[in-house]
């Protein structure tokens, strides 16, 4: 079964709030099996425009990401997130090649 995968750029107003949502965050993300691979670490931009932030978080199984996404705790830490940031998200199943 193909491991799940969020795939998010972010841009950030507000930092001390966005710390509020990374603490909130942390439970759906251990109740799902979540594991970052990329949160936030210097980047250089090579092709096309991105934002500031990128993140990626890897789960278990594609079904486990996308229930974390839609997950009353995720969805509350989502709520804090929102006012002070600006992002897109994509959920991905991996490649099993």
């Amino acid at each position: 079964m193909p491991k799940g995968y969020w795939v998010a750029h972010v841009d950030v107003g507000d930092p001390e709030v966005y710390a509020k949502y990374r603490d909130a965050n942390a439970a759906p993300f251990a109740e799902y099996g979540a594991r970052f691979l990329v949160r936030g670490g210097t980047a250089t931009q090579m092709e096309g425009d991105c934002r500031a932030r990128t993140v990626v978080i890897e789960f278990p199984t594609i079904e486990a990401a996308k229930a974390c996404y839609e997950s009353a705790g995720y969805q509350a830490a989502k709520a804090i997130r929102d006012p002070v940031s600006t992002g897109d998200l994509v959920i991905v199943e991996g490649w099993e090649g």
